[in-house]
């Protein structure tokens, strides 16, 4: 028995039947991370000596459950650097709430994994660290920003982890390396300890082996918290109790934007087509669900709404790295003003101060209201498609990205091209809904096994029907067991 390959919810049925303890999974996890992770690099930092717990019930939802953490998230006593220079030895003073949470039921914090530079990146190749690999192909890229915690889960150097989602974060990692990502609705989870990427887009969610865990540790870390203005003071469902629920009548949306000849996403591979338009929507109609198609109409301006507003907002908010308050500082400045040019200088990576450049750039006088202002009345309409959307369907059907992994370096030289990995993604981002990607085939390639992903919208606050739907998909389909075991 490899503990390292088990998920969350097969432990605790495990520690119950007293067959293992957890000190035992950490074990096997040390194992796991020093045989593999030299290869995939998914870590930043991983120490199981320095595990955070707390001494709770047994009886607690995640009780000896070791989880991952994307290194955006803070942890008290612990450095953050958001896999960049400029952040280098900075220690946090605080847990994020999601921390709390997550050492409230009982999970043991155990690793800072690997990301795109302040999530700024699709391939998490952006990384002051130097990039993560992809474990079901080493030349491929795992998918970004939380590219470390989606390849550390795949490769079974993880249980479970955190990831943050602004544009797909979540969701794409989670459908390059053929595991199951979770993006809330906006407000659903705390973002207070979350280092700010883009205010209004970002949210903290799970990656997880199964749709189960997925459930499961979204019901500790959801819910309202007084330090997040944003957050929202909703009731939080019982998610793991809607699992198994029959889908039958269940009705479920196809954007034609998406998926239909003519819409324009000229990118979408072949086979992700086949796996999401006929495999996925034949399993679905064949437990019960209707199939219909719907209209998004403003899809074709998301990626250019998107890529004003996340800059915009992440100008703004990495304003306050200048070498004065947090992490690196350049030393020998003649002044103030050169010290803060030479350390946002040295600090940022090029994609960082790509994205500060064209934000400040749109939020600039003269260009606010040709800009910001007009991407935010065009988000307006995309979030207004998404209310019209869901008046008829129950929840959307969608590729989670329009290929699977893609070589290393192949798009790192063309930032529009990169950009557009995450055009299935964003949208929910915009509008603020739910969004889950789920493994739903696999093309084979050189003779690896690269996953396709599958994802589900649904409206504001139905996570359960996320849920629902995935977890039938899952249940009917063998693609998480066929990736469950990465080869070397």
């Amino acid at each position: 028995m490899i503990l390292s390959e088990k998920t969350a919810s097969q432990l605790s049925a495990l520690y119950k039947e007293k067959k293992c303890a957890p000190d035992e999974t950490l074990k096997s996890l040390g194992e796991a991370v020093r045989a593999k992770d030299a290869r995939t690099r998914a870590y930043i930092q991983f120490d199981p000596s320095r595990a955070r717990r707390r001494d709770v019930s047994k009886d607690a939802p995640l009780w000896g459950v070791p989880i991952a953490v994307k290194d955006n998230i803070c942890v008290a006593d612990e450095e953050i650097t958001c896999a960049s220079k400029i952040l280098q030895g900075f220690i946090s003073p605080y847990h994020a709430t999601v921390i709390e949470k997550l050492l409230a039921a009982g999970a043991v914090i155990c690793g800072r994994t690997n990301m795109d530079e302040f999530a700024f990146g699709s391939s998490c190749e952006t990384s002051f660290y130097g990039p993560t690999r992809n474990p079901r192909d080493p030349g491929r890229v795992p998918g970004g920003s939380s590219g470390g915690s989606a390849a550390c889960v795949a490769d079974h150097t993880a249980i479970a982890a955190l990831g943050s989602d602004t544009g797909g974060s979540i969701r794409q990692p989670a459908s390059l390396c053929g595991v199951v990502g979770i993006k809330p609705t906006y407000g659903r989870v705390s973002r207070y300890g979350l280092v700010a990427f883009a205010s209004s887009l970002d949210q903290i969610g799970p990656i997880t082996k199964d749709v189960r865990d997925a459930a499961l540790l979204l019901g500790v870390l959801a819910g309202h918290d007084p330090k997040d203005s944003t957050s929202a003071n909703l009731p939080v469902p019982d998610y793991p109790e809607v699992l198994g629920r029959p889908i039958k009548g269940m009705k479920i949306g196809i954007p034609r934007e998406y998926l239909s000849s003519g819409s324009g996403q000229s990118g979408i591979s072949p086979a992700v087509q086949k796996a999401v338009r006929e495999d996925a929507v034949r399993v679905l109609e064949r437990l019960g669900a209707s199939c219909r198609e719907v209209s998004l109409p403003h899809t074709a301006y998301a990626a250019s709404t998107y890529y004003i507003i996340a800059p915009s907002e992440a100008s703004s908010n990495l304003a306050r790295f200048d070498g004065v308050r947090f992490g690196f500082r350049h030393r020998g400045g003649k002044n103030l003003l050169e010290m803060y040019e030479k350390t946002r200088g040295e600090g940022f990576g090029a994609e960082a101060k790509r994205r500060i450049i064209l934000g400040t750039y749109s939020l600039s006088s003269g260009y606010y209201d040709a800009y910001y202002l007009r991407a935010m009345k065009v988000r307006t309409k995309i979030k207004n498609d998404f209310d019209e959307a869901f008046k008829q369907v129950d929840v959307l059907l969608t590729p989670t990205s329009p290929s699977t992994a893609f070589k290393l370096g192949e798009k790192s030289t063309d930032p529009v091209e990169m950009y557009l990995s995450d055009i299935y993604t964003i949208s929910a981002n915009l509008a603020g809904v739910p969004a889950i990607s789920i493994p739903c085939g696999i093309e084979e390639r050189a003779g690896k096994p690269l996953p396709i992903g599958l994802q589900f919208m649904a409206k504001p606050f139905d996570e359960a029907a996320l849920f629902q739907v995935a977890h039938a998909f899952e249940q009917h389909t063998d693609f998480h067991k066929k990736l469950g075991n990465v080869k070397e």
